[in-house]
């Protein structure tokens, strides 16, 4: 599972120098999520800092993606195309959400006002949707009894945890020489360790940690590189042939591995696989995560502001995602087994998801994504004294 239209003209322009990450509920939200994944949208006016168009674009359209896969999983059933769609979007699309949180964690320390982002922008909205969510499914799923436990993420809030947990860790993975293949080493041990049970889903956190690690190393360079043209040219080929394979693997293959939830034995599967399936699903991630960013517009577009409330959109759409299997409106209607029904389900999981980005809904749920709670910290000497200085200057 975290947390701002005109468009601009046409001219493809170099991805500007990397800039420090707003609040990390509005990187992520941004980030998608509170790097997190969302930031204010931007108002008319000079803006001291301008967002990067790039990476609002890519966080939609990734968080456009996340909502589609989500309603494709009921029809995978009864379609191989669906299943095919539904293995190939979820190869990448976390990983490149992931990726990016990292990237706009790069300045995170243990500085006083980025803890309280992280606390505000992370922490407070993962226990009111989590609260949120248990009496959700209480009362749609008609299942009173279900448990209410902060250390047991439900559904989408398990990203808020691992984004907490990664951000906390972000000196570490800054200080260690090779921070990338230790990551994945830990990703490893993961995959064969089924002890580690559902406590903070720590499965996830730590089997997705390596794109995060990765996007903390990355530089606007590279971001550069994946936006030359021959490839793009050849992410067409590639993105086709993920179809293929997803098309023959759909009935084969278990789609679970893509969760990176449980371990290997938990997928029935014996634990000398544990690394062979790691690499080989880090590999084809970080292949079609080049791929997505290849095609991820520069310029400012219709879309791009929505990048900034990618959260709210992650968050929110889970209650119509969860809602429609509770009260069974897939299989009320037959008709959304068909050809034309999965386009319909598609576009209509595309325009909600969209909806609930906006500035508008982003303004209603403020107060649950980003909060201010000045009431509940300290005052920090050291920053009401650059205050001070900043004033007299």
């Amino acid at each position: 599972m975290t947390n701002s239209l005109h468009p601009h003209g046409f001219q493809r322009s170099p991805l500007p120098p990397a800039q420090e990450p707003a609040p990390e509920s509005r990187t992520a939200r941004h980030d998608t999520a509170k790097d997190r994944p969302a930031q204010p949208a931007p108002q008319g006016g000079q803006r001291p800092k301008q967002r990067d168009a790039f990476f609002d674009n890519a966080k939609y359209l990734a968080i456009v993606l996340v909502a589609m896969g989500h309603s494709w999983e009921p029809l995978t059933d009864h379609s191989r195309t669906a299943e095919a769609l539904y293995m190939t979007v979820y190869t990448f699309h976390m990983p490149a959400f992931i990726l990016i949180s990292g990237y706009f964690s790069r300045s995170f320390d243990m500085r006083p006002d980025r803890l309280k982002r992280l606390i505000t922008g992370v922490a407070v909205p993962y226990v009111l949707f989590e609260t949120a969510y248990t009496f959700f499914k209480r009362w749609a799923d008609d299942d009173p009894t279900y448990d209410f436990s902060l250390l047991d993420p439900w559904y989408l809030t398990w990203f808020l945890v691992a984004l907490f947990v990664w951000r906390m860790t972000t000196p570490i993975w800054k200080l260690v020489r090779w921070p990338v293949p230790l990551s994945l080493a830990i990703a490893t041990l993961a995959a064969v360790s089924p002890d580690i049970g559902d406590d903070l889903d720590l499965q996830r956190v730590l089997q997705f940690l390596p794109f995060f690690v990765i996007g903390l190393h990355m530089k606007p360079e590279h971001f550069q590189m994946v936006r030359r043209r021959s490839v793009r040219i050849l992410s067409v080929p590639v993105f086709a042939c993920a179809l293929l394979v997803g098309y023959w693997a759909g009935p084969r293959m278990n789609s679970a591995w893509f969760y990176h939830r449980d371990s290997v034995q938990e997928l029935g599967a014996p634990p000398w696989t544990g690394p062979l399936m790691t690499a080989a699903l880090f590999s084809c991630s970080m292949v079609l995560v080049a791929c997505f960013f290849a095609w991820v517009p520069r310029r400012h577009m219709w879309f791009t502001a929505l990048g900034a409330g990618t959260l709210y959109g992650y968050l929110l759409h889970g209650f119509l995602a969860k809602g429609s299997r509770f009260w069974g409106w897939f299989d009320a209607y037959p008709w959304l087994h068909e050809p034309l029904g999965e386009i319909t389900v598609t576009v209509i999981a595309a325009v909600v998801v969209t909806a609930l980005c906006t500035p508008p809904v982003q303004r209603a749920f403020r107060w649950s994504m980003e909060p201010k709670m000045a009431w509940a910290f300290r005052k920090d000497p050291a920053e009401q004294d650059r205050r001070h200085r900043a004033v007299r200057a």
